[in-house]
């Protein structure tokens, strides 16, 4: 996650960036969408993390964005692991 709006620049900026292959799961809280959380898992550990995050808005679209992304990585995982090969026979 980003935030580009920092308030001390004598302070450093951190940014944190996960694969969506480590990414288990993404929601938006049900009754106020401003709050967003998805859970992480360690690349190389067996260590989980829940990050929860409150917008001034809405968070529905990035929930929604983060599944789309799901689904598009789901499907060329299932192409790359299980190819399909027309088979013809004379």
């Amino acid at each position: 996650m980003v935030d580009r709006r920092k308030r001390n620049q004598s302070e450093p900026c951190i940014d944190y960036f996960y694969s969506l292959k480590n990414v288990s799961f993404c929601a938006f809280h049900p009754r106020d969408h401003r709050y967003l959380g998805f859970i992480t898992k360690h690349p190389t550990l067996q260590r989980f993390a829940c990050h929860v995050f409150r917008g001034q808005d809405s968070t529905r679209p990035v929930a929604e964005a983060v599944g789309r992304a799901f689904q598009r990585f789901y499907q060329k995982f299932i192409e790359t692991a299980y190819p399909v090969e027309d088979i013809y026979i004379e």
